[in-house]
């Protein structure tokens, strides 16, 4: 009964698996990208907190008083 439902099923479609391949690929390289980014970030943030100075110290923002949303 098995082998006649997988047949019928149609098995491993090759298309589907090379797409999972890719996608697993895609995948790997996404989170190597991620790591490699967190690691820029961390050094960066080191960076600037070694400095003593942070990016919101150096820009002058006028910011109003917030506004009650309208409901």
């Amino acid at each position: 009964m098995a082998k006649a439902l997988l047949g019928y099923v149609g098995g491993s479609d090759p298309r589907l698996l090379a797409e999972m391949r890719r996608l697993q690929q895609r995948v790997q390289d996404l989170e190597s990208e991620l790591n490699r980014i967190q690691s820029e970030n961390d050094e960066l943030s080191a960076a600037a907190h070694h400095r003593g100075d942070s990016l919101l110290d150096s820009i002058d923002i006028d910011v109003p008083q917030a506004e009650p949303a309208l409901t």
